[in-house]
């Protein structure tokens, strides 16, 4: 199962998501270490950022009122990339009530790139605590394509319960008794169906949701509520992406550090993960998102980036 280029030493088998942990963020070796310039055109994988600034106009037209609403002057961007989307937020806020922004950014190659293209405009931060406390634990937070990065374990639906996959020199399903907390084993699914937790996910959030007081919060990504997730997907939403190509199957395990790993976003679970105290305000598709808070020009551009019903917009409030 697993490449002969595998870069770290594997003497026993790893739960996937510590494989899928070592392949993204390994501080050396990777894929967020190593491939910081494997994005875009002609990289892994494009954003919807890089192809239109619609999504950005958008944003900052919904931080605009959210800020309002909340009375909240601090704005923070979870996971901002190279910070393009940043930067269109940025440019198309009023300069009469532009909240400050701030980025969540532990990698020092993609600070770099963010300083270099918003200079001073912004306030670094590693984690979404040390952000919450320089706001006084009252901001608007947003993130677009940033859930789907962490890491997911994944089970299978056996004909006497769910089994859970390891990743080893020869790789093997192991019978699971004990589940994580999510939605996804709620619904009916048939036997062999495999499925994605995303239990790193939820653990990111309780580290810094009793810190948040007050405000809204943004989720942008690709996914689904529980029951519509796995539709027509027998073999889950795990998928790899190396030079535009998407991959599935045994090339998930090829090319660690070297290719991006993603799975869909359960949005059931980001509901139920943060409740109470965060209640949901509404959950719509990109497309609606962006004709509500965009022109009918950015609309059309939006759709032309080919995300506007993959994508789903989940805002929460505190």
């Amino acid at each position: 199962m697993i490449s002969a280029n595998w870069p770290w030493n594997l003497h026993d088998e790893l739960r996937f998501d510590r494989f899928m942990e070592l392949a993204l963020h390994d501080p050396g070796q990777g894929y967020y270490a190593r491939r910081i310039r494997g994005v875009g055109k002609g990289g892994d994988f494009t954003t919807t950022p890089m192809l239109t600034p619609a999504l950005g106009r958008a944003i900052a037209d919904w931080a605009t009122g959210a800020s309002k609403e909340s009375a909240c002057r601090d704005l923070i961007e979870l996971g901002p990339g190279e910070g393009l989307l940043a930067a269109t937020v940025l440019k198309h806020l009023p300069w009469w009530r532009r909240p400050r922004l701030h980025l969540v950014e532990r990698s020092a190659p993609l600070r770099e790139k963010q300083a270099d293209l918003l200079g001073t405009k912004v306030r670094w931060h590693d984690s979404v605590a040390a952000a919450l406390d320089a706001c006084g634990g009252r901001a608007c937070l947003y993130s677009n394509e940033f859930a789907d990065a962490f890491p997911v374990r994944c089970f299978r639906r056996d004909d006497d319960g769910w089994s859970e996959l390891f990743v080893g020199p020869a790789g093997s399903w192991r019978c699971c008794e004990a589940l994580p907390d999510s939605s996804v084993f709620e619904i009916p699914h048939p036997p062999g169906q495999i499925v994605e937790v995303a239990e790193s996910y939820r653990d990111y959030l309780h580290q810094w949701l009793p810190l948040w007081q007050a405000g809204r919060m943004l989720t942008i990504d690709y996914g689904a509520e529980a029951a519509a997730l796995y539709h027509r997907r027998p073999r889950g939403s795990l998928r790899a992406y190396f030079m535009q190509q998407r991959l599935e199957g045994p090339e998930v395990f090829e090319r660690p550090g070297r290719q991006d790993l993603t799975a869909d976003v359960n949005f059931t679970d980001l509901q139920r993960w943060v409740a109470p105290p965060v209640t949901t305000a509404r959950l719509v598709s990109q497309r609606e998102f962006m004709r509500s808070h965009a022109t009918p020009a950015d609309a059309r551009l939006q759709d032309a980036a080919g995300a506007g019903e993959a994508f789903r917009v989940l805002e929460q409030v505190r």
